[in-house]
């Protein structure tokens, strides 16, 4: 039909015409394949049988599962620390880590773990626990000896205190307080007390039966953080108190033998990952560990720090 209309129009207009009538023809073409080409695209667009997505529309895609292997894959092993079973560890707010070794001997590590100093005490005893949270003093705390013994940030004596001249019964756990003073819990008469150095005397004695009740309590941690005072106890929980050895309240966290503090969080290792739990919004998150077992772990602000019966693996974590 095409033809033969543009045959009637040659005719009728002239042979002068004959361009017109090719631009024309041209310009229909042009319609009829832009027509079909569209109806093409149309159909590609189209949903699979059974979608309820509207035609014209892409079906949407399934939200991604959370990807824990990446987390993983995230923690970049820095160094591993060969330590036959470490024992009491802690980081000051520099980064740096102190763990005592099989021998008691405190072993100080940089941000990196990369070695910087050695103490060995020269008196055989346990160290039941180190304290270096204080900006220039390490403490460590000899629980078979009942001696609190004050470094230095370079791991120099400064000096020491021998509970038995003063306490009347058996200290647990000691921690330093960031005026100088000394919180310990006394395991004979389950008191939470404070001793003041410079006075030689105690000063705020707290009673724990009426909070602990018939429970036997195993007591393993005790530090001063953000003006409260954190006593965990591995049968119970952990006990808050105030700066002044007031009762506030539990966080019912049975089981553990460590936390530690980043932030306005406290951080504990569970068995499904490192838990961070906020002090404050009372909110937890959990971040999964680069290895399956870890009993204690240490978080500063860009590494961790694993602890194993083989030593010490720092990790820089995601993100950092």
């Amino acid at each position: 039909m095409m033809v033969i209309r543009w045959r009637y129009w040659n005719m009728k207009m002239g042979r002068g015409s004959e361009k017109r009538a090719n631009g024309l023809c041209r310009v229909l073409l042009a319609l009829l394949t832009a027509h079909v080409s569209l109806l093409t695209q149309a159909q590609t667009t189209a949903p699979p049988a059974g979608a309820v997505t509207p035609a014209g529309q892409a079906a949407p895609g399934t939200p991604p599962l959370p990807d824990t292997a990446t987390t993983r894959r995230g923690w970049q092993l820095v160094r591993t620390i060969k330590l036959d079973q470490p024992g009491a560890a802690s980081l000051d707010r520099r980064g740096n880590l102190y763990v005592a070794d099989r021998q008691n001997n405190l072993r100080q590590f940089g941000p990196d773990g990369q070695a910087l100093n050695t103490y060995s005490p020269p008196l055989p005893g346990h160290v039941m626990q180190v304290e270096a949270w204080n900006t220039a003093k390490v403490l460590v705390f000899y629980d078979d000896r009942q001696q609190v013994l004050v470094l230095d940030r370079f791991l120099s004596p400064i000096s020491e205190l021998a509970l038995a001249t003063y306490l009347d019964g058996q200290a647990r756990v000691v921690t330093l307080a960031p005026d100088d003073r000394y919180w310990l819990l006394n395991e004979s008469d389950l008191t939470l007390r404070q001793f003041d150095v410079t006075q030689k005397r105690f000063t705020i004695t707290t009673p724990l039966d009426l909070l602990i009740g018939r429970s036997r309590p195993d007591f393993r941690f005790l530090r001063e953080y953000q003006n409260n005072l954190y006593l965990l106890d591995r049968t119970g929980g952990v006990y808050v108190f105030d700066n002044l050895g007031n009762y506030r309240k539990k966080l019912p966290l049975p089981g553990l033998t460590y936390v530690g503090f980043r932030g306005d969080e406290l951080y504990y290792v569970a068995a499904d990952g490192l838990h961070f739990f906020h002090l404050y919004q009372l909110t937890e998150r959990v971040v999964p560990l680069p290895v399956a077992t870890a009993p204690q772990v240490l978080v500063g602000d860009e590494y961790a720090y694993l602890l194993t019966t083989t030593g010490v693996q720092v990790y820089k974590m995601p993100g950092k």
